[in-house]
């Protein structure tokens, strides 16, 4: 028993000091440079273990002194911060038109970002180029070597089947369905990658930055290019046995036709109901002749707007949106009463252009169709979404390792 008790015994300081060193890390990174004294009464710590903690950190090269506060002389004056150089993560945002790629430094602030178009199906371009090309502009901008990344987190529509590793459910994403692809990327790219689906990586970014914060039950609905949803529960993300959860754009509804082989088809109830692209559509069957031209979610997310503006009693743009809040509410009942979440979070340009209009006419749709009444609000991430969530995904596990001073 003595041996078992003493062998324990050394690790439990290193343990508590890696505690205190992770615990002003996180402070540091939530309100910015601290003083020293400061840090101490947030932490519980005293001003000499404060001292220590500060000393070690900026030993290690993860913290470093920004100045002095209020310009007060002295050590207990001086302010620190997390050196944002400590480590670097990236993002990748892949649509049928292009790759959108980002680096972060440890903080979270983004230091380099490039865009590079999708070739078509017929060009020499492998999707591994265009993932490396994507990600070496973002690289170059930021003054970095794709070494000093960390880690990278890529998404995508669709998922990543965990038995196959083959892309599902994106059938609109050409060159990404190889079984061979995931290999190849790993065998091409220095650092870690994870892939992720793309409105999952929404959720994290209105968890972490936005309108689901400190929720740990809400369900994101997603209108953008297509019809999607990411699924918290617990805390956690619910991504299903194939990565599947979420894929609501199949899901049969009321009001549209029944679609046999959705995998074929490519689409299902909901999303021919709701869908962005049903917008313009619906928009010309009301009578609205300056119906904009281009991609069907800018179209959509303008003539959506422009219904959210015109206010009651406006005629065929008042009766657009209504009915497009109808159409989003039928999905919306079927999800609320399998899942009885505590928020509803809307998002995507399709659905962020309505606003308040918008979100106060499904909400009134709800309380008809659905028997529960979770509180339904706006995405406040609306500047790349899918991108800022994949960053915070990526720097989420970047800290996690970085961080660890009991090493």
């Amino acid at each position: 028993m003595a041996g078992t008790g003493s062998g324990s015994t050394p690790g439990t300081p290193r343990v508590l000091r890696a505690m205190n060193d992770r615990a002003a890390l996180d402070l540091l990174l939530l309100h910015g440079p601290l003083s020293r004294t400061r840090i101490g009464k947030l932490t519980g710590l005293s001003k000499p273990t404060a001292s220590q903690l500060l000393a070690r950190l900026e030993a290690a090269g993860l913290v470093l002194v920004t100045g002095t506060s209020e310009g007060r002389p002295g050590p207990s004056a001086q302010l620190y911060a997390v050196n944002p150089a400590a480590a670097f993560a990236a993002g990748l945002d892949v649509t049928p038109e292009r790759i959108l790629a980002a680096v972060a430094d440890i903080t979270g602030r983004t230091v380099g970002e490039h865009e590079v178009p999708t070739p078509g199906r017929r060009s020499g371009h492998t999707v591994v180029r265009q993932v490396t090309d994507a990600l070496d502009g973002a690289v170059k901008a930021a003054g970095l070597a794709q070494d000093d990344v960390h880690r990278l987190v890529i998404g995508t529509p669709g998922a990543f089947d965990p038995g196959t590793g083959r892309l599902r459910y994106a059938s609109h994403l050409p060159g990404w369905h190889s079984p061979t692809l995931l290999d190849e990327l790993a065998a091409a790219l220095p650092m870690p990658v994870e892939y992720e689906n793309d409105v999952n990586l929404v959720a994290i970014a209105e968890q972490r930055l936005g309108a689901a914060q400190g929720h740990d039950d809400f369900v994101l609905l997603w209108n953008e290019g297509g019809l999607g949803a990411a699924l918290v529960l617990g805390g956690r993300l619910h991504r299903g046995w194939t990565g599947g959860a979420g894929e609501v754009g199949f899901l049969p509804v009321p009001g549209a036709p029944l679609v046999r082989q959705v995998s074929k088809a490519g689409s299902g109830g909901f999303q021919e109901l709701a869908g962005s692209q049903v917008i313009p559509r619906l928009a010309r069957e009301l009578g609205i002749e300056d119906v904009p031209e281009g991609p069907y979610a800018e179209v959509a997310a303008a003539l959506v707007a422009r219904a959210a503006d015109s206010g009651p009693g406006s005629g065929a743009h008042r009766r657009l949106l209504e009915t497009y809040a109808t159409g989003l509410a039928t999905g919306l009942a079927s999800l609320i009463s399998v899942l009885d979440p505590e928020l509803v979070v809307l998002s995507g340009s399709a659905l962020t252009s309505g606003g308040e209009p918008l979100r106060g006419l499904v909400e009134a749709e709800l309380a008809e169709l659905a028997a529960s009444r979770p509180r339904l609000v706006v995405g406040d991430v609306t500047e790349h979404p899918v991108l800022r969530g994949a960053l915070e995904r990526a720097l989420a596990t970047t800290r996690d390792e970085v961080f660890d001073t009991s090493r």
